[in-house]
């Protein structure tokens, strides 16, 4: 039997599933965890892979690694690190994307040249605060990688072999804001620019499906891709299905075949691991909703849910805005969390416990209303992440984005994706292998017309315009 490894090297930890490549069973797996902060070595995230691989890794007949999106890998000639790797979350480098998207004409002229508009979290963004708040770090940076491909690298033999080229695949360039998922190509100049006429070298972008080496052991190493990305390929998404991942933040995805360009920046248009296009839209705001309002009314979650079925579909009136932590989608950095509607009757901790459900909820319905104006065809959700393992939110998701709420079995999509495309490229067939992803619940799209869900739209859409006239 053929065996695989899939890697997600996250912002929080490193998982390593073992799988069979035949039917995508998962053997073993393991993790090790990463350094808190926003900034960390990027050797950590190597001797998290080192650890959580132990007595997996070798056991693989091909290995493929899945990363954070954004951050930025800076290293030097001889291919050290020159600081600390910046991630996604660090926002330091939230000025610079405002800088570069005036300097270049506004948010329509970046969706246009890479499909998506600068945010912090973008390489290109913190290359520009690299280039004018470390410039002696700057200077030294010869190469610039991804943190996947800095594992990838790390894996083949890099960069003790100097003749291992570095290699990244379209799915994470796509979040660099230097590469274009329409061309397929680098926006060397989008680069210089940006980094103050610094040129450093780049990974070459490998195929969906190439194996982009061997380990020293001799296990084939496929190219890896991004979070995301990897999340879909290993949900196995599509035409139709959208990703609706309820984690701490929230993320709105879906397979698409053309490339996106959102002039209002709030899609991003990212590439996929498959050779398509992963049109995504980002909140800020998602279980942590649900975590705050478990902690405010002193239960945990089930106690959440519990409390929340006392109350009636739209609360009797009772909104929450969840913007606890500003919001990115819609774009409302220094906004704050809010209750409206409250009366004495209504003044419970089962209202509120429901308009915490609701409000999470409509807030990914707007988000998911971009893809849809983008005219992006859509006909059920696949719920993920923590949040998604309440039967309450499963069935008031169905009604508020009124289509067919689908929950696979939990799982760690992110290393499975990984697993899949290393199991592809061992293959190389012309399709990824079929691991169909386990249904746990599926809610039917309501029938009802719209009657309970367009109506708590309705006000939490009332509360918004109240505050936030956008």
């Amino acid at each position: 039997m053929a065996t695989v490894a899939g890697v997600d090297s996250s912002t929080q930890s490193c998982k390593v599933v073992l799988c069979d490549a035949d039917t995508g069973e998962i053997l073993d797996e393991a993790r090790a965890p990463h350094p808190e902060g926003t900034a960390v070595p990027a050797e950590s995230w190597w001797q998290a892979l080192c650890s959580a691989g132990e007595g997996l890794l070798d056991r693989a007949d091909a290995i493929a690694i899945a990363g954070q999106q954004h951050g930025l890998v800076a290293l030097d000639a001889d291919g050290r690190p020159v600081r600390d790797a910046l991630l996604w979350n660090d926002i330091r480098s939230a000025d610079a994307a405002e800088e570069l998207i005036a300097e270049l004409g506004g948010p329509p002229v970046w969706a246009d040249a890479v499909g998506s508009v600068p945010l912090a979290a973008f390489t290109v963004a913190k290359l520009r605060w690299l280039a004018d708040h470390e410039p002696e770090n700057a200077d030294r940076t010869h190469r610039v990688l991804l943190p996947h491909d800095y594992l990838t690298w790390r894996l083949r033999g890099g960069p003790s072999d100097r003749t291992i080229e570095p290699t990244t695949d379209r799915g994470d360039a796509s979040g660099t804001g230097y590469w274009s998922p329409a061309t397929g190509r680098y926006r060397e100049d989008l680069l210089a620019h940006a980094f103050r006429g610094r040129n450093p070298e780049l990974p070459r972008v490998a195929g969906p499906a190439e194996a982009v080496g061997r380990t020293p052991a001799g296990a084939l190493v496929a190219a890896g891709t991004g979070d995301n990305a990897g999340a879909a390929l290993g949900l196995g998404i599509a035409d139709g299905d959208v990703v609706i991942s309820l984690g701490t933040s929230g993320t709105v995805y879906t397979r698409a075949a053309a490339p996106s360009a959102d002039a209002t920046g709030a899609i991003a248009g990212f590439a996929d691991a498959t050779g398509a296009f992963l049109p995504l839209v980002c909140t800020l705001n998602a279980a942590r909703v649900l975590d705050a309002t478990a902690e405010l009314l002193g239960v945990d979650n089930s106690g959440l849910e519990s409390l929340a079925r006392q109350a009636p579909p739209g609360s009797d009136g009772v909104v929450m805005l969840p913007y606890l932590s500003g919001e990115r989608t819609p774009n409302l950095p220094q906004a704050t969390g809010s209750l409206h509607g409250l009366r004495p009757e209504t003044l419970r901790p089962s209202h509120i416990a429901r308009a915490a459900v609701e409000g999470m909820l409509c807030n990914m319905a707007d988000a998911l209303d971009h893809l849809r104006a983008a005219g992006i065809p859509i006909q059920r959700v696949l719920l993920i992440g923590g949040a998604a393992r309440s039967a309450l939110v499963t069935e008031i998701a169905a009604q508020i984005f009124g289509l067919t709420v689908t929950v696979p079995q939990p799982n760690e999509y992110v290393a499975l994706g990984a697993a899949r495309q290393a199991a592809w490229a061992l293959t190389g067939t012309a399709q990824p292998p079929s691991w169909p992803a386990r249904t746990i619940a599926e809610v039917p799209a309501p029938s009802d017309g719209g009657a309970i869900g367009q109506p708590i739209r309705a006000a939490y859409e009332k509360a918004r315009q109240a505050l936030y006239a956008r």
